[in-house]
């Protein structure tokens, strides 16, 4: 019987032809992957993680000339955006082709695209003939997995392969920006900056559009923990729960609390960002009552992880 955790590209490309799902790594998060064009495999996706049909999912390419085969249209901004950061953890949105099943992209006719980075999954999407639709490998509404293990341990009974390509170096989702009458909206911050987004395309809107997804990842409780979390101002929020067993997440300073997760000494967003999943995953697991997490500097990668948490 084959082991559930390897690094057998051919074993996964095997599954996912035959219409199964199977978890791999991006430099952002692990991924459930199955055949984007085949809606039964895809199905086979939400059910595993018991994820609402209205939420889209990101589609995956491998190589540039793909994104014709999902995409009907591409602006010069997307062009100019796919040679600044693709491969890497950005996700375009834009009008969908017809092949792209509405399970896919929960009827909408816009689709999210993006080239991961990360060699393996560079090397299994390079195999196939077609590409992957893949949320973040976790049951719905749980923290996003940044190591194969996570993925075992979280869906290791509903999946038949997890591709290990080790840690992610990002750590979180991809950003994701799409044309909205004419103008480039942010839907979701995540590992590139918007900034570095303005500095190729001009301004970039931010939209708060969240009870209909239009973009993956835009469900309120997409990031949530088991366990109470609190964002704001650790010192407040740590007298207003002094009673419980306290877990908190702080951006670089250690605290006398029950458990304390510090996310980088050095302040360095990038750090902080890469380690938030990992630190929300050891807290939920932990034996504290309540997470008390600080509020990131709003500014480049902190964006990103202040929407997490």
């Amino acid at each position: 019987m084959k082991q559930l955790i390897g690094d057998d590209v051919a074993h996964a490309a095997e599954l996912l032809r035959e219409g199964g799902i199977v978890a791999i790594p991006t430099e952002t998060v692990y991924g459930l992957a199955a055949n984007a064009f085949d809606e039964a495999a895809v199905l086979k996706v939400f059910e595993a993680k018991q994820r609402p049909s209205f939420d889209p999912l990101i589609v995956h390419i491998g190589r540039r000339e793909d994104v014709h085969r999902v995409m009907k249209e591409l602006s010069p901004g997307a062009e100019a955006l796919m040679d600044h950061f693709w491969p890497g953890p950005l996700t375009l949105v834009l009008p969908k082709q017809d092949i792209v099943p509405d399970l896919v992209t929960s009827g909408l006719d816009t689709v999210g695209v993006r080239m991961p980075a990360h060699p393996l999954a560079l090397e299994l999407l390079r195999s196939l003939d077609f590409p992957l639709a893949a949320p973040s490998a976790n049951p719905f509404g749980y923290v996003s997995p940044t190591t194969a293990q996570h993925v075992a341990d979280q869906l290791g009974d509903r999946i038949p392969y997890i591709l290990d390509g080790g840690p992610c170096i990002v750590g979180v989702e991809s950003t994701i920006v799409g044309l909205d009458d004419g103008r480039w909206v942010l839907y979701r911050p995540g590992g590139i900056a918007v900034e570095r987004i303005e500095e190729v395309i001009g301004r970039v809107a931010v939209t708060m559009k969240k009870v209909m997804p239009v973009a993956p990842g835009m469900l309120e409780s997409h990031y949530a923990p088991r366990k109470p979390v609190h964002v704001g101002d650790v010192i407040t929020l740590s007298q207003q729960h002094k009673s419980k067993r306290i877990g908190m997440i702080s951006f670089r300073e250690d605290h006398d609390v029950h458990c304390c997760e510090v996310l980088s000494s050095s302040g360095d967003l990038s750090e902080a960002a890469r380690h938030l999943f990992s630190a929300l995953r050891t807290l939920d697991a932990s034996d504290c009552d309540v997470i008390l997490a600080e509020r990131f500097p709003d500014e480049g990668l902190g964006r990103g992880a202040s929407t997490i948490a």
